[in-house]
């Protein structure tokens, strides 16, 4: 049975014009070469796998060629190139730092430096992942790295740049090297699987170099994988399955229903992707991707910017002349904003949920009568017309925001309501706390202490667990009585008064319903600090300990002390 070689191995590249998507790079390494004029240390740096360590063997092969070709490349065929590519050339040593990280390690790639070589031109040294290097072992290697012997050259090779002493960086010539863009990743692919007799579908190909995200060998070992998954023909269903990658038909599908505002397709679309597996933020996250790529479609001259096959790009196209351009603006920002709230929220998936519901409520023009009738879209009311319907009863507040009282749908299904006239998030407060006390008006009005508010106010404060900074806040205050049924709350920042309005709404609920009162309003304001010096010197604290006890000078004089 012959001895099985992956692929990122079998087709790694031995020539400088094999190398997958850095053409600048090599080309200034062979007229460098065909020049002869070579640095005594390089730097190579960037992504994993985009080929830093392969172009410092090809660069060692090719300066110790015999008979190199016009083209700057090795030919193959000399000694030097042959014991090369069998691996038993004397002139090239490659040493792993992240193993041989320790200054005897350094001292002793010293001591094989002064040795010369005894056949070929150069001693080429290829340190790998030299960021590991201990400081004391970076300080042992400057003196060699900055005057070697002539014949010696090291190529350093590194994917943390930031890590490496700049008086390193200083003493070699830095070569940033590029991820490899995703239509060379495709190309490549098909150049490997028809050297293998694989099948396959461009499609496949592209989600393969997708999940690559730039590194080639990443790609190469991802196809080895899907190929013994599949048996050699490798189809787009077969690879979404077998790397567990969010199929982007289920976004197409989702769009589609977001436009026609359904929310509950949505919901449903979404349960199904839970029931196969995937976390809601990874839904969200690739939501918002989606959301993106359909925005750089949506413009001929960013189109592009998504590397994708002819297929599925036309398909994104049709999808993006469907969306209005505004509606993508505000789709990508609320994915964004339920990513970031998704680690902090108890209830992940209702987060999730409201985002659907959110993203359905858009107004778009490409559906402008779109179903009214629907309990999760909001409704605007300014001068209702006249029907033959019983009217509801709209009471209007200072900003002329008109709210139907009590159910706005026939079964008593509660409507959400519209307050675009709101200039700011204080007066959105106001006007929901307004809202809230019009809808409980039933509710009992019982009077109530300082000290019972207080209980109650440090109750609901111990059973807050996640938002430390906001039980923090209500646990080092105490709430006063403007009057019978306001609470007054005072606080020392702007920040500490944005967590309590963000926790207004809840927290009145439940003092409303603790203290059986339903008219309770919440006032916050930010009271000023007066400016009090802080002892942070000794200096300071002498002074500090003086004023506060006069006899401690007359101590220091006695004895004639001094502070130091």
């Amino acid at each position: 049975m012959d001895n099985y070689i992956v692929s990122a191995r079998k087709y790694r590249p031995a020539t400088f014009r094999s190398v997958i998507g850095q053409q600048s790079l090599t080309t200034t390494l062979k007229n460098a070469i065909r020049n002869n004029k070579l640095a005594h240390a390089y730097l190579f740096c960037g992504p994993r796998g985009v080929g830093k360590t392969t172009c410092a063997r090809i660069f060692a092969k090719t300066i110790n060629c015999s008979y190199p070709g016009e083209d700057g490349e090795a030919c193959n065929a000399c000694e030097s190139c042959v014991s090369f590519n069998e691996q038993r050339s004397y002139n090239i040593h490659e040493l792993d730092a992240a193993s041989n990280n320790s200054v005897d390690d350094i001292r002793s790639l010293i001591e094989q430096v002064r040795i010369p070589p005894q056949t070929g031109k150069y001693k080429v040294y290829i340190i790998d992942e030299v960021h590991m290097l201990s400081a004391a072992a970076f300080n042992a290697f400057l003196k060699t790295l900055e005057e070697p012997p002539r014949y010696a050259i090291f190529i350093l090779a590194t994917t943390e740049k930031h890590k490496i002493l700049p008086t390193i960086l200083s003493r070699c010539q830095i070569y940033d090297f590029n991820r490899i863009g995703i239509n060379d990743t495709v190309d490549y692919l098909e150049y490997v699987a028809g050297q293998e007799n694989v099948s396959f579908e461009k499609e496949a190909l592209n989600v393969i170099a997708q999940k690559a995200d730039g590194g080639m060998r990443d790609a190469l070992s991802i196809f080895d994988q899907v190929i013994s998954f599949t048996g050699g023909n490798i189809t787009y269903r077969s690879v979404i399955e077998n790397l567990n990658v969010l199929d982007y038909e289920y976004y197409f599908k989702l769009t589609g229903n977001i436009l026609q505002s359904n929310v509950g397709a949505c919901l449903l679309i979404f349960n199904e992707i839970l029931g196969k597996g995937f976390e809601g933020q990874h839904f969200v996250e690739g939501l918002a991707s989606f959301f993106r790529d359909l925005l750089v479609c949506k413009d001929p001259e960013t189109i592009v910017l998504y590397e994708v096959g002819e297929v599925v790009k036309s398909k994104y196209q049709t999808v993006a002349q469907a969306c209005d351009i505004n509606f993508l603006y505000k789709a990508i920002e609320l994915a964004n904003d339920c990513d970031l709230a998704y680690r902090a929220s108890k209830n992940k998936r209702l987060l999730v949920e409201l985002l659907l519901i959110k993203l359905c409520q858009q107004n778009s023009p490409l559906h402008p009568e779109a179903d009214k009738k629907k309990t999760l879209d909001p409704i605007i009311v300014s001068d209702p017309p006249v029907t033959n319907a019983p009217q509801q009863a709209v009471s209007k507040t200072e900003n002329n925001i008109e709210k139907p009282r009590g159910n706005g749908v026939p079964g008593g299904i509660p409507v959400s309501i519209s307050l675009k006239e709101i200039r700011n998030k204080k007066e959105e407060e106001k006007a929901v706390g307004e809202h809230v006390a019009e809808t409980d008006r039933e509710l009992p009005r019982n009077s109530f202490t300082r000290e019972e508010l207080i209980a109650k106010w440090k109750a609901y404060a111990q059973d807050i667990r996640e938002k430390i900074h906001l039980k923090n806040t209500m646990l080092n205050i105490s709430p006063d009585l403007k009057d019978k049924e306001t609470v007054f709350v005072s606080v020392y920042n702007p920040g500490q008064a944005q967590k309590l309005q963000e926790e207004s709404t809840s927290l009145v609920e439940f003092l409303r319903r603790e203290l059986k009162n339903a008219s309770i309003r919440m006032e916050v304001d930010i009271t000023e600090q007066e400016n009090t010096q802080i002892a942070y010197t000794e200096s300071d604290k002498y002074k500090l300990f003086v004023s506060k006890n006069p006899q401690l000078q007359q101590f220091v004089n006695e004895f004639r002390l001094r502070l130091d």
